[in-house]
Order: C-alpha cells, then sequence, then structure tokens
C-alpha cells in the first residue's frame, strides 16, 4: 500500500481487525518513510456493477460518490462515524443484492433517499434537495408538507 503522503510504495501494517459489523477489515498502517500512519478499510466487492446514468452513458459504480454525497448531507449532523460507515455498507449490501449488474442511477438514488429517511431527517431533506433538483423554496416547502403528512398518516396523528 502506497503511503497517501509522502508515497513510499511500501507501508507496514501495524493493526488489523474486523469492523464492528464484520464488512470490512480495518488495517492501521504505517510508513517506515516518514513515520506518517493511516487507516485503510478492506472490503468484499461481490461483483462489478454498472450505473446507467440519466443521460443513457454506463459508468463503473463507485462506493465513494454514494458515501461523498452521504457526508454533505450529514454536514454539521451530530453523527458516528462507524454508524455512517455501516449505513453505507448496508445500502451497497442492498444494491448488490438486487442481482443485477446494471443499476439505474434512479434506483441508486431512491434506495439511499428511503435508507435516510430513516437515518436521518435532516440528512434526507438535503439530500432529496439535491437528488429532485429543488428550483425554489416553494420546492422544499412541498416536499417538507408531504413528509409531514405521510409522518401523520403513519404514525395516527402523531407527529
Amino acid at each position: 500500500m502506497r503511503c497517501p503522503f509522502c508515497h513510499f510504495a511500501d507501508t507496514q501494517v501495524r493493526n488489523s481487525r474486523p469492523t464492528e459489523d464484520n464488512t470490512a477489515i480495518r488495517r492501521r498502517r504505517e510508513c517506515p518513510n516518514c513515520d506518517a500512519r493511516f487507516t485503510t478499510f478492506e472490503r468484499v466487492k461481490l461483483g462489478d456493477l454498472t450505473v446507467i446514468k440519466r443521460n443513457g452513458s454506463l459508468m463503473p459504480f463507485e462506493r465513494e460518490k454514494i458515501a461523498k454525497s452521504i457526508y454533505v448531507a450529514l454536514r454539521k449532523r451530530p453523527f458516528n462515524q462507524d454508524d455512517v460507515e455501516k449505513f453505507i455498507s448496508a445500502i451497497i449490501q442492498k444494491l448488490e443484492s438486487l442481482g443485477e449488474n446494471t443499476i439505474s442511477s434512479k434506483v441508486i438514488g431512491e434506495i439511499v433517499l428511503r435508507e435516510l429517511c430513516h437515518f436521518d431527517s435532516v440528512a434526507y431533506v438535503r439530500f432529496a434537495s439535491v437528488y429532485k433538483d429543488f428550483k425554489d423554496s416553494d420546492d422544499f416547502k412541498d416536499f417538507i408538507g408531504q413528509l409531514t403528512h405521510e409522518k401523520i398518516g403513519n404514525s395516527n396523528g402523531k407527529i
């Protein structure tokens, strides 16, 4: 593994252990050249997923893109990074369990949106505003109104 700081080609593993949800191996590494320490995660990749973009083009699936969008939605929110990583891993497992090699970006967005609704309501609205391409404050009002209506319907009148 190349050092991300000095780019030395041969770093050393100091500690390895599975993550809490057993979906990855967490490796603590050290660079013998610059003494920098960093952490890597090793995950099983079940298959090569391809994303069908809205314009019809095909791109390889990248976990980092989903992770980045979720972390942006959670910006300045109180969250535990391990919980977020478990959450992202669960979404990836759902995508892989669909049994398809190609998945539309719309399906991916809908799954992330549905899961975020249960994970963090503010992140859910933030993600929806980008995913659904809100144009102005009325789009937010309509979405929040719909969300509030759904919560009232699901909780028998209790918000």
